[in-house]
């Protein structure tokens, strides 16, 4: 099947990945295309997918976090100009389907009539809040709807009530390490910005003696410097933006793996990358946490505070390794590639072959 896959444009879809998203549509579109499916990718330059690609915005382009509003209607513009663009190559490319994999509002108004998967990977946004919430409005018929977990699709069913759930999965293998893990270390990963929490899990840490090992792009600048870096010394380290091999080798080795999300997480891969190291979480309860860690893999912390989040470390770093790493088996992969197959199928409903796959 040919499928045109529309990415987030804020960031190239390389390594390292810039967040959850990036790695989501990296690992999806070189999971199809390993299926045999024709996959092209439209997103941002600098990309460097496992299937085919056409850049549709220049890779100098930055997208600010917390613009002013003119700064946000120019930035909105640039990036909805670069959509347009990959929706006009796409009509044009007689692809069988469509996987949208960004938050522009545009596949939703543009791709009428085109057999459409959208995956909607945030809580609800403004901009297709409008959609959604206009007079009269219908979803069309070929187009489905999916998101991430059943937590983030509580705040779409009111829009969406058919939204199905498709988990985040990851190539479990690939996050084994026989590294020895350091007691008195912890480990935190992603992007660092104040909705994320970094700063509750260095009081954490400190609250419970560990050494803390943070690592990720730092996204927004003015939060690093007023309140991450100042903290920064022996115990707490920032080792900057790693790829993979070394987010495993830094994460596997840590005793405990801090998430601390101040913001309704839709997913955490960060959170499932750290359980298939086998390294035990301990999480703020907010959004898909509860839903991702299990009695045996975490803990997931009583309250939002750093006091709270000090608890669950002192219960989670004890808990068994090789228990916390089978329980990522729920969240592999192929089981996630599958998934998006039987919904492309849905979008399709076209004939199968003996062994399921889709023609």
């Amino acid at each position: 099947m040919r499928i045109a896959v529309l990415a987030h444009l804020h960031h190239p879809i390389s390594q390292p990945f810039a967040g959850g998203m990036e790695s989501h549509t990296g690992h999806l579109v070189a999971g199809l295309s390993s299926r045999g499916h024709d996959v092209t990718l439209f997103a941002k330059e600098g990309s460097n997918p496992s299937c085919a690609f056409e850049p549709v915005l220049a890779q100098e382009f930055s997208v600010a976090g917390y613009p002013e509003s003119h700064g946000r209607h120019r930035q909105h513009a640039a990036l909805d100009g670069a959509m347009d663009l990959a929706i006009k190559s796409v009509r044009a490319g007689r692809f069988d389907a469509v996987l949208n994999n960004s938050l522009s509002p545009l596949p939703h108004l543009q791709l009428t009539s085109v057999p459409t998967l959208h995956v909607l990977h945030t809580p609800v946004l403004p901009r297709l809040a409008e959609i959604f919430g206009s007079a009269g409005w219908e979803s069309e018929p070929a187009h489905r709807h999916i998101t991430v977990s059943h937590a983030n699709a509580i705040h779409w069913r009111s829009w969406l009530p058919e939204i199905s759930v498709i988990h985040n999965g990851i190539a479990l293998n690939s996050w084994m390490s026989d590294v020895a893990v350091e007691p008195g270390t912890a480990a935190w990963t992603g992007r660092i910005t104040p909705e994320k929490g970094t700063h509750l899990a260095i009081a954490a840490a400190r609250a419970t003696s560990m050494k803390l090992r943070i690592a990720g792009p730092v996204q927004d600048h003015e939060y690093f410097r007023s309140l991450i870096e100042p903290e920064l010394d022996a115990d707490i380290t920032y080792l900057g933006h790693l790829d993979q091999p070394c987010l495993r080798q830094v994460i596997a080795a840590a005793q405990v793996f801090i998430s601390s999300p101040l913001w309704e997480e839709p997913f955490g891969l960060t959170t499932l990358e750290a359980i298939a190291c086998g390294t035990p979480v301990a999480a703020l309860p907010a959004g898909a946490m509860s839903e991702i860690i299990s009695r045996r893999s975490g803990v997931v912390a009583t309250h939002r505070n750093a006091h709270a989040l000090a608890n669950a470390i002192v219960l989670a770093r004890e808990m068994d390794r090789q228990e916390v790493r089978d329980s990522a088996q729920a969240f592999g992969l192929d089981s996630m590639i599958t998934a998006y197959e039987r919904q492309l199928r849905s979008v399709l409903r076209v004939p199968q072959d003996a062994q399921g796959r889709l023609r």
